[in-house]
């Protein structure tokens, strides 16, 4: 063994990068990024990095310090293809990197706003810088980048988005924050932190309702017109409105009108896999894509993958497919594949496949939702209500326990993980999480 590459310098793969030095590999470790930056924290930058209260210092993660890994950092570089058989990385600039063991860990991007949403000025798409960036999707988010319309996935999108928060917030221009999924929630309670006036437009009927139940986007929703966050739900935009090449208002699918000085875009994240698409690896397709892999986050041979870019069967809910968007994950994901490779360019597979009870936190104000497993139409509240400031509620599947969410119930939301991942059933469940009559 000479040579492991991982492509991404994300969270899961300086997770793996680390698991697989932890693992005794003394040979070549060969990190690639896209970004200028070495791996840092996400979850930040949506809440106090925006705020201002947040120390920038403290975003890079401790595992990726050069010192630990003994890597060589391949960063503002774009991988461009994989040769399987070659067992070659092809980068944008034309060189090319072998290796012995690959670990796909490029993660996930932001969703831009669809082709449907056009532009009521004169302002040309064409006018954006197309030499300096690597395809028409680059050149689409610096064109609306460039005039205010911001999706939130990087560092640099956050450090553009706080100047643009401040700005709007000296000028006093309202902000119009497109999708009311976590990162929008996220986005509106810290602009509103900030004293700017905030309109989230979602097609969906109320905030998370994509993700979590109805009942729950509706005490959100509550929660968050109580902080004077203006909702628009069951619209979307229709086409933007720029003025001297800035952003200067909406329009919405009923042909209202919002001002905007800034405009956020949270509709998700799509896996970045178009670097695969010549590989022959899985890819899955529609709903279902991301790099397909096995129990033990193999894609191919001595090739694992890990993070927002994988999809894997988790044994720990009956085999579903599963491709998980969450910090938690992304550090497990890329520590077991990195092990896993370790293992495969020994000859063998890991003891345990990979199956974790996926867990996320988001904060809204000074509400902290979590939750662990996954949810079902089959469901019980087992601690107050959504109409209350704390509640608890559980989902199952037959009779087995699968999903615990934790609304400013933090005990609950860590004791609900462990029932999960023993496959407690209703009864333990309820006895367990239901707090004793006081």
């Amino acid at each position: 063994m000479t040579r492991i590459v991982v492509v991404g310098a994300s969270l899961a793969g300086a997770h793996s990068a680390a698991a697989i030095r932890k693992a005794g590999f003394d040979g070549d470790l060969l990190v690639v990024g896209r970004e200028p930056h070495k791996p840092y924290d996400r979850p930040p930058l949506s809440k106090e990095f925006l705020t201002g209260g947040g120390d920038e210092t403290r975003l890079p993660l401790p595992v990726a310090a050069e010192d630990r890994l003994e890597a060589t950092w391949v960063i503002d570089a774009v991988a461009a293809s994989l040769d399987v058989s070659g067992r070659s990385v092809m980068l944008s600039d034309g060189s090319s990197l072998g290796f012995d063991g690959l670990v796909v860990a490029t993660g996930a991007s932001a969703r831009l706003l669809p082709a449907s949403v056009g532009v009521t000025t004169a302002d040309a798409v064409d006018q954006a810088p197309g030499s300096t960036v690597d395809s028409a999707r680059d050149r689409d988010a610096a064109f609306w980048s460039s005039r205010g319309v911001v999706a939130l996935r990087t560092l640099d999108d956050a450090r553009h988005l706080r100047g643009l928060l401040v700005g709007a917030a000296q000028r006093q221009d309202p902000v119009v924050v497109c999708g009311a999924g976590f990162i929008g929630a996220e986005v509106a309670s810290s602009a509103r932190q900030m004293g700017l006036d905030v309109t989230v437009v979602d097609l969906a009927p109320a905030p998370l309702s994509r993700v979590l139940d109805e009942s729950i986007g509706a005490a959100l929703a509550s929660y968050m017109q109580a902080h004077d966050v203006n909702l628009v739900m069951g619209e979307s935009i229709e086409s933007i409105d720029i003025t001297a090449d800035r952003v200067s208002s909406v329009r919405l699918s009923s042909g209202r009108e919002l001002p905007a000085g800034v405009v956020v875009v949270g509709i998700g994240v799509v896996p970045e896999t178009a670097w695969l698409e010549d590989s022959g690896l899985d890819l899955g397709d529609g709903p279902m894509s991301g790099l397909v892999v096995d129990r033990f986050c193999r894609a191919g041979d001595r090739i694992v993958a890990a993070g927002d870019v994988a999809r894997w069967p988790n044994e720990a809910f009956g085999g579903r497919l599963m491709r998980v968007e969450q910090w938690d994950n992304a550090v497990e994901m890329g520590q077991y594949a990195g092990r896993s490779l370790m293992a495969a360019l020994e000859g063998h597979h890991p003891d345990e496949p990979y199956r974790p009870v996926p867990w996320f936190w988001s904060d809204q104000f000074d509400r902290k939702i979590q939750l662990a497993g996954v949810i079902s139409d089959d469901w019980h509240d087992t601690v107050g209500s959504p109409s209350e400031d704390r509640f608890v509620r559980t989902y199952f599947d037959g009779s087995t326990l699968c999903g615990v969410l934790a609304w400013n119930r933090p005990r609950q939301a860590i004791v609900g993980r462990q029932l999960i991942a023993s496959q407690a059933d209703r009864a333990e469940a309820l006895e367990r999480l239901t707090p004793a009559p006081s």
